[in-house]
């Protein structure tokens, strides 16, 4: 598969590694949700670790997975480390596995703004790593992940990270050097959708309607558009023309839209988010 070819790829059935969460947020739990859902792991092949209380009890009692405390014993005793931590504390998170992962471990990093090489040179240089960008709706099984190849990871470190992302979703591949971008797209995406959700609600309550009404409206028109999207062979621009009719209301609201910059407002949340992501890095 090249770099920029989306797809939700159909993997021969084997066994996995085992695999090992450090940090068991929101993200890991939707990971480990979409391995058990696929049966492609059972629970005692997964492991985690989390400081959080509360995470543990969730993926020991929910999901059935061990999860403790310490992350070098998760480390340890697995084959495919899955760095599920904030941004901000990879190095600490990473000086603590090394000393005790597995030799030829393969390193999945989930974190924002981090980079492949960065992970590389805190684990000795020559770690096998990969670098993906998931989102939140991974926890609905609709996730969309974008991954790129450290130097050292093999095309079957790929076939594996792609395989534990399919689970929960669709996966594609890019060049590190545009992860930046991704993030800015796909994984800060979620919630651009979302405030779009929140505001045409509140514009609907502020045209007059029940407020619970409102955020219904915005909400399961915004989904049926979504499945509309995806089940049409049209492009955005034309799916949008067909709906808008010469001197009717849609055009109308379009171009007040247009009045007020809407493009390029996208466009520049866009750069601000690809710009946060590449200082997160430094």
């Amino acid at each position: 598969m090249t770099a920029g070819c989306c797809s939700m790829p159909v993997y021969e059935v084997k066994k996995m590694p085992t695999i090992g969460f450090i940090g068991a947020g929101n993200m890991a739990e939707a990971i480990a949700r979409g391995l058990l859902r696929s049966a492609m792991v059972q629970p005692r092949d997964i492991r985690a670790s989390d400081p959080n209380a509360e995470r543990q009890r969730l993926f020991n009692d929910e999901l059935g997975i061990a999860c403790a405390g310490d992350c070098a014993v998760t480390a340890a005793a697995s084959d495919i480390v899955v760095l599920a931590v904030k941004p901000y504390v990879m190095g600490e998170a990473l000086a603590e596995i090394k000393p005790h992962a597995k030799v030829g471990a393969l390193f999945i990093s989930i974190a924002a703004g981090i980079s492949c090489k960065f992970i590389e040179a805190a684990l000795g240089g020559t770690a096998r790593v990969i670098r993906v960008m998931p989102n939140t709706p991974m926890l609905a099984g609709r996730g969309m992940s974008a991954l790129a190849r450290g130097t050292h990871a093999t095309d079957q470190d790929m076939s594996d990270a792609e395989r534990i992302f399919a689970a929960a979703g669709r996966t594609v591949r890019v060049e590190e050097s545009m992860m930046d971008a991704v993030t800015a797209v796909s994984g800060s995406g979620p919630a651009y959708v979302f405030y779009l959700a929140e505001a045409l609600a509140a514009a609907g309550a502020k045209a007059g309607l029940d407020a619970g009404q409102a955020a219904l409206l915005a909400r399961e028109t915004i989904i049926g558009a979504a499945m509309l999207l995806e089940q049409s062979k049209d492009a955005p621009a034309e799916l949008r023309r067909k709906v808008t009719t010469p001197g009717g209301t849609t055009q109308a609201a379009i171009e007040a839209m247009q009045g007020k910059g809407f493009e390029q407002m996208m466009v520049d949340a866009i750069a601000a988010a690809a710009k946060r992501s590449k200082e997160m890095g430094k």
